[in-house]
């Protein structure tokens, strides 16, 4: 093996998929791209990493909830629009050509060409980290769309996508939580 660039380690772990978080606050929406994601438990509880540097940060700290979307790939380059423009002085769903629908249980807006959509509330910040941790209150899945893979950031770019997926459900069975 070679060495590796630390300051490039990241790249190898990279999380996933790629997200669009939307947020509500002073009578507009918004939309940012967010690459690093985890899941914490399988009480739908999940954590992103955005700071003061996003527009869309202090609304999730006044507001404290949020959707977060989970596009395809072929929204790539919607993704990556979202992502590199702000929301301060744009209406990226207007811009990007995204549809908003209502959220039922929080006033952050779904979106209609995800592939998913939860709807989530902030239990907590990291400060040290960036970190901001969510609680899923509904979670929504468009079983007519066609394309179901999902991007993968691996910062440095590019993007990998879903392939195949295999199936190990039966052995292990016994460490997966009822009803998944």
């Amino acid at each position: 093996m070679r060495r590796f660039k630390l300051a490039k380690a990241f790249t190898l772990i990279e999380p996933g998929p790629v997200v669009l978080v939307t947020t509500h606050e002073a009578g507009r929406d918004n939309i940012m791209t967010i690459s690093w994601t985890m899941v914490l438990d399988f009480q739908p509880m999940f954590a992103i990493t955005t700071g003061a540097w996003n527009h869309s940060y202090a609304a999730l700290r006044e507001r404290r909830e949020c959707v977060i979307a989970i596009p395809t790939v072929d929204m790539l380059d919607q993704v990556v629009g979202i992502g590199t423009c702000s929301g301060a002085d744009t209406d990226k769903f207007a811009r990007f050509g995204l549809t908003r629908l209502p959220g039922r249980l929080v006033r952050a807006p779904r979106i209609r060409e995800c592939l998913a959509n939860i709807e989530c509330r902030v239990v907590d910040f990291v400060e040290q980290h960036d970190i901001v941790v969510l609680q899923g209150l509904a979670a929504y899945m468009d079983d007519e769309r066609a394309e179901r893979r999902t991007l993968h950031a691996v910062g440095d770019g590019s993007f990998i996508v879903d392939g195949r997926r295999l199936d190990r459900r039966a052995m292990m069975a016994s460490k997966l939580p009822p009803g998944v």
